[in-house]
């Protein structure tokens, strides 16, 4: 299970500039979500963001899909 620095205790991260939410539970999203970080800015562009109460419905919820 792997969960980013900044959201340890969130399982669902969305990234804002493609409205794409990836589940950190889940080894390839994680990976595909990783690799973005490393190529993007999207933390230092407040382009990710946590949901709460953190579920994939909230995800839907707020316009995001999942990866």
């Amino acid at each position: 299970m792997g969960r980013l620095r900044r959201f340890e205790d969130h399982r669902y991260v969305g990234t804002r500039d493609d409205m794409v939410v990836y589940d950190c539970d889940d080894d390839e999203a994680f990976a595909a979500l990783e690799a973005r970080l490393a190529d993007e800015d999207l933390l230092g562009g407040n382009l990710l963001q946590a949901f709460g109460p953190d579920s994939l419905p909230e995800a839907r919820n707020r316009g995001f899909h999942a990866y």
